[in-house]
């Protein structure tokens, strides 16, 4: 378990050693009493049983000491959930809510993202609750592991004493995509989560409704890439025609316009896409007027914003470093034209010319020792930890960068 310095997870961490070394004496004792019981007694040594009737400090022994190592379970472990239950006057508190198969984190500014950003040194105390089925947060750095009931608010609380990126998990089984239900609390200085925080533009302009795609957890049922998922693809979802199923049974064919778009957010089971569960809880209530709209338009009028979206996603992942996007060369190719152009590359030893296309720049991104470039030094780390939405957005920036007047910059 990765060390933490706050009090209550010290007495969590305290109570488990306890129990465990415990546990640990007690392996060891009965082993060596069973040992010797086996040499002491064997038939070849005591030919004739025994027969013992009782005694009196054995029996007071037995009972007593095993009674104290229990109570002083209770009390180690009592002390550590009293320590994980009792939140401090001056937290600050954190709205959840858990959905087929994502995280949501409100704050009360009432800015939303899903990652888990808290300042360094501050308590944080999480209001939970799930809109679907039972979910449980659990923060493995932090000891907290609560579950998320519908209908029902829970809590939990940690403080963040150290700067780093702490992984979040569901750990209750919760459907399909119960294994992508993941997040990570992001601890920043003060002065970091204050920019962050009280910045108003930082989900505006670029990127801004694939983030909000994100945040609401639709990424989590819904591919960007024309894949299918639990629910529809988004690519290429305006205009196209839909073959749904109606309330009563009944089904009828639908052009997929801005209302329909609308509706199937705000409403999904008034429609239901054939060959699709019902499993999409409706967003009426859910998501604001503003957010509503800035989805549908991106739904509606193309990838720029993902094309932007992509472009900050390599610049964050170190990409731009090394590739150019304007024809130079740097520790890597350059981006620009990238998309569709002949590539001479070494593989097992051989080399061979290849077109770079999707394929081939999925691959280049995951595991780029495998084809490496002619001419450049295998230096570029395998990027597998990528989701396939990010891929999709690094894809559209690239192709962008190979189309007439596309802002490579």
């Amino acid at each position: 378990m990765l060390p933490q310095n706050f009090d209550a997870v010290a007495k969590v961490d305290f109570a488990f050693y306890y129990i465990f070394g415990i546990s640990i004496v007690l392996l060891l004792g009965i082993t060596a009493v069973a040992g010797w019981f086996v040499y002491r007694y064997h038939h070849t040594r005591n030919p004739k049983a025994t027969d013992i009737s009782g005694n009196l400090w054995a029996e007071v022994a037995w009972t007593v000491i095993p009674s104290l190592i229990v109570m002083s379970m209770f009390y180690y472990g009592w002390v550590g959930y009293k320590a994980l239950r009792t939140v401090p006057d001056n937290a600050m508190t954190v709205k959840v809510t858990a959905r087929m198969w994502s995280w949501v984190f409100q704050y009360e500014n009432g800015k939303r993202s899903s990652v888990l950003y808290v300042p360094q040194g501050t308590p944080v105390r999480l209001d939970m609750t799930s809109v679907d089925v039972i979910h449980s947060l659990y923060i493995p750095a932090y000891r907290i592991k609560m579950d998320t009931v519908p209908r029902m608010d829970t809590y939990a609380w940690f403080n963040p004493d150290t700067q780093g990126s702490y992984d979040i998990f569901c750990a209750e089984y919760c459907g399909m995509k119960h294994a992508n239900m993941i997040s990570t609390v992001e601890v920043l200085t003060p002065d970091e989560f204050e920019a962050w925080y009280t910045d108003a533009n930082a989900s505006e302009g670029a990127g801004r409704a694939v983030s909000l795609f994100e945040t609401y957890g639709c990424l989590g049922c819904h591919s960007l890439d024309g894949t299918d998922g639990v629910g529809p693809s988004l690519k290429n979802l305006y205009g196209a025609t839909r073959q749904v199923v109606m309330p009563d049974g009944t089904s009828k064919e639908l052009v997929a316009d801005e209302p329909y778009l609308r509706r199937a957010i705000l409403d999904p089971a008034a429609e239901l896409t054939a060959g699709y569960a019902p499993v999409m809880m409706p967003y009426e209530g859910a998501v604001s007027e503003d957010d509503l709209k800035v989805m549908v338009q991106w739904l509606m009028h193309g990838n720029q914003v993902s094309i932007d979206a992509g472009r900050d996603l390599m610049m964050a992942e170190g990409c731009i470093s090394c590739h150019s996007t304007d024809g130079t060369m740097i520790a890597g190719p350059t981006l620009k034209d990238i998309w569709g152009r002949s590539v001479t590359v070494i593989e097992n030893g051989k080399e061979r010319t290849l077109a770079a296309d999707r394929d081939y720049l999925i691959e280049a991104i995951v595991d780029p020792s495998r084809t490496m470039v002619k001419g450049f030094d295998p230096i570029m780390p395998p990027y597998e930890y990528l989701t396939p939405e990010q891929l999709e957005l690094m894809l559209q920036y690239m192709q962008s960068l190979s189309e007439p007047g596309a802002d490579g910059q």
